[in-house]
């Protein structure tokens, strides 16, 4: 049978919209299976603790709540710490990552025990993307002067750390933090993730709006490139410690469970 012209056309649009829907993340078409277990990664400046506010709150609330213990040594081997955790879950499992972290997330939430990712001021590649030129589409944060480097092992400068990474926490809850944060190797910024999870799975995202780390607009157009459900938190990087609760909201709800 012909199609007439309008019908063609109609036809045309019709499949131009599927196919821009099937390119972009699932977030704003699918809903997360209900899980009962969270995986949390940490990115660079930190270490697993840095999610025992959000943790404590998921416990709560009746999850299996576990943090990973993030090596920064390589792209690999983060990932391979991940999937390990990831293989301990039993049942849907929602992965959660905070800044560098969201590369973890990215590709280890290909795992097919992972029901939903959330990114916390976090980044989120597409598969084989160099982040870096990405980031430098938009203005540099002032977090990034800040990184110092021993050889190949890198951390953020006291000032950097307190102003610019934990800005907005109390400073002696600062400075334990920056006692305490986890050198990175400088291979680890080389890694690219090769799979996007977040093409494939319901996806969320939490802006820091007064983040001096990653900017502020490139969580934004990251979170709306994945079709992320998003809310933005007046917060600086470390928004998982200074509004535990609207994170664990946004977990709870990527979970399928009662907020």
């Amino acid at each position: 049978m012909m199609m007439n012209r309008r019908a063609f056309s109609a036809a045309l649009v019709t499949g131009a919209a599927a196919s821009l829907i099937s390119t972009r993340g699932m977030a704003a078409n699918s809903t997360s299976a209900t899980a009962s277990n969270v995986v949390l990664v940490h990115g660079l400046f930190a270490d697993g603790s840095c999610w025992s506010e959000v943790i404590a709150r998921l416990q709560a609330a009746g999850l299996n709540a576990t943090a990973v213990q993030n090596p920064l040594t390589t792209l690999p081997d983060a990932v391979a710490s991940a999937q390990r955790v990831l293989a301990r879950q039993d049942g849907p499992t929602v992965l959660v990552g905070h800044s560098f972290s969201g590369m973890i997330v990215t590709e280890a939430g290909m795992n097919p025990n992972v029901s939903a990712l959330v990114y916390v001021a976090a980044r989120a590649p597409d598969a084989g993307e160099d982040y870096t030129a990405l980031a430098q589409t938009f203005p540099t944060p002032p977090a990034s002067v800040g990184i110092v480097f021993d050889g190949d092992e890198g951390r953020l400068s006291e000032v950097a750390f307190l102003r610019d990474f934990a800005g907005g926490l109390p400073e002696a809850k600062a400075k334990v933090l920056y006692a305490v944060q986890e050198p990175f190797q400088k291979a680890l910024l080389t890694g690219k993730t090769t799979h996007a999870a977040w093409r494939s799975k319901p996806s969320y995202y939490a802006v820091s709006t007064d983040d001096r780390t990653i900017n502020p607009d490139l969580e934004r157009f990251m979170a709306k490139r994945m079709g992320a459900k998003t809310i933005e938190v007046k917060a600086s990087h470390l928004s998982l410690i200074s509004h535990p609760d609207e994170i664990t909201r946004l977990i709870l709800e990527a979970a399928g469970q009662q907020a």
